[in-house]
């Protein structure tokens, strides 16, 4: 399988400590198996960070390799989906909040602060939460990678 990491800058080898927190499903190397849905998340990199350009770069992954990995997949939009990215980005620790090595989901809507914040504070019910973080251009798939052991099963090509 190959998968897309959108970036601003090239970069030799994946390291987890400069992941941001607080993500959808944590602290975690992001890919995509759509190359335009990397390279749309490139282009964002670069405006928000008004620095480098937009970069796609290309991993394999094995078939075989998935049999070695704990993975967690969310075929579609679900109220368990939307607790799960609840449960990571309000994560105030160091640790990781559960212990998959692979994350697979749909991609929620830019806006997930205002509609996490709306849902905690019970302005929506969770049904609402779970419609209002749809990503609006259709379901896309992330691959969320977020142990070392995960990490060196991808192959840059």
């Amino acid at each position: 399988m190959i998968l897309y990491h959108g970036t601003n800058r090239d970069f030799e080898q994946i390291d987890l400590s400069k992941s941001k927190p607080n993500k959808d499903f944590g602290r975690g190397f992001y890919l995509s198996a759509d190359y335009n849905q990397a390279l749309d998340m490139a282009k964002v990199k670069v405006a928000q960070l008004e620095t480098g350009s937009p970069i796609v770069l290309s991993y394999e992954i094995s078939d075989k390799a998935w049999e070695r990995l704990r993975v967690l997949r969310f075929g579609n939009y679900s109220e368990e989906w939307a607790k799960f990215i609840l449960l990571n980005r309000n994560n105030d620790s160091d640790s990781p909040v559960h212990d998959y090595d692979v994350v697979i989901g749909p991609i929620a809507d830019d806006r997930v602060g205002v509609q996490l914040w709306r849902y905690e504070n019970h302005v929506i019910d969770l049904s609402t939460l779970v419609r209002n973080l749809q990503y609006m251009k259709g379901i896309t798939i992330q691959y969320f990678f977020g142990t070392e052991l995960a990490i060196n099963f991808l192959r840059r090509i």
